[in-house]
């Protein structure tokens, strides 16, 4: 047998996987609730909501599916923790005021703006904010814990607001903020079911031929005005708001 060359160098180690192009085990990142949850709204956003399954998630994290379960009982719970880092993310949204400073109209806008910014940035992920069972059952999306609604009327009903024109304001502004909005990313790849075969444009199938108005005016239907329509239906809310309110310190 050759003896070993005492001057030879010495080879460095050499991390097989990393020449075969894989992430040396070393640099992995301990698995976590919160990386658990933050990969699954990655998931979504890239594939959907019907592909995720616990053994998928678990490929993109680099293990088995069963690993997950330390952290994550089961996909039901998965979800639960998805719709609670997007109300976070909603409620950690810069431009979103904890209480009033320039008014009540100014704290809505702000408060409505911000919770665009996450449906538009997780389109896909935002219906579960609609589907997933919240705190409480009177509770509406997308205003969905029961800290953020008690912030909403608290703060209404210190800017003046009665007990009852405060729980209208809340019924109004959540079933704007949630019809304006589920519309709004089911044109961005949300699976809302029936809505998914809204039109976009392409097509000119016999139904349409069959109603020439519809077929005349096809090129306007079929523009996004997505943006401004929020902006003026936000401005009428505030007014029809500003009325309840008005209505209620006369009463």
């Amino acid at each position: 047998m050759p003896s070993r060359d005492e001057h030879a160098p010495e080879l460095p180690d050499v991390d097989l996987r990393a020449v075969a192009g894989l992430e040396p085990l070393s640099a992995r990142q301990p698995l976590s609730r919160e990386r658990i949850v933050d990969a699954a709204v990655e998931f979504i956003d890239t594939h959907g909501l019907p592909g995720l399954t616990m053994r998928r998630l678990g490929n993109e994290l680099g293990v088995e599916a069963m690993a997950l379960y330390r952290y994550v009982p089961g996909k039901e719970e998965l979800l639960d923790a998805v719709v609670e880092t997007l109300v976070e993310r909603m409620e950690r949204d810069d431009d979103v005021l904890d209480s009033p400073r320039d008014g009540w109209q100014d704290f809505l806008v702000r408060l409505a703006h911000g919770v665009r910014r996450v449906a538009l940035e997780h389109p896909k992920a935002f219906p579960l904010v609609a589907s997933r069972p919240p705190e409480a059952p009177w509770l509406r999306p997308p205003l969905r814990s029961l800290d953020w609604v008690e912030t909403f009327l608290a703060e209404l009903v210190d800017e003046g607001f009665a007990d009852a024109a405060a729980v209208g304001a809340y019924r109004a502004y959540t079933s704007f903020l949630l019809g304006h909005l589920l519309l709004e990313v089911s044109t961005h790849g949300a699976d809302l079911g029936p809505l998914d075969v809204l039109d976009d444009g392409t097509g000119d199938n016999a139904a349409v031929r069959a109603h020439p108005t519809v077929r005349r005016l096809r090129a306007q239907l079929s523009q996004d005005h997505a943006a401004e329509e929020f902006e003026d239906a936000l401005e009428e809310l505030m007014m029809r708001l500003n009325l309840l309110r008005t209505e209620h310190l006369e009463s």
